[in-house]
């Protein structure tokens, strides 16, 4: 995997600010985030995300048309997002076993799996406790 400090400046800037961001991150919240830093059109945007996604330093959560930065860059056979509908976190997970079980599907199907993206979405822990919290109360 690569560093990302031998990235190419956009390709930095966008990977540290999905980084220090507060959960998903659209292509232009990231290019509001750094037209100070002198990133200014879209396409940069999307080339640096485009490289980080094939380092493995980033993710494309397709549900919600949005990125984020991999937090398990040491899992490069599948990843799965848990995504909550009510704030909007997402959990990033991976682990043999979903590789395994997607493999197995894929094998019953005659197709041969090269890579694999779960999402869940559903309510986090916070979001449900929450409403207890208010139900109670």
């Amino acid at each position: 995997m690569t560093e990302a400090r031998s990235l190419p400046r956009n390709a930095a800037l966008v990977h540290a600010f999905l980084r220090r961001h507060e959960g998903p991150a659209t292509a232009y919240r990231i290019l509001d985030g750094l037209r100070s830093e002198g990133v200014s059109a879209p396409p940069t945007v999307y080339r640096a995300l485009d490289r980080l996604i094939a380092l493995g330093l980033a993710h494309r959560v397709e549900s919600i048309n949005a990125f984020v930065a991999c937090v398990r860059p040491e899992h490069d056979d599948g990843n799965g997002f848990a995504i909550c509908r009510d704030c909007g976190h997402v959990a990033e997970f991976a682990g043999g076993a979903m590789r395994r079980t997607l493999g197995e599907i894929a094998e019953a199907q005659n197709f041969e799996l090269d890579h694999a993206t779960v999402e869940l979405s559903g309510r986090c822990s916070s979001c449900r406790q929450a409403d207890g919290e208010a139900d109670r109360g």
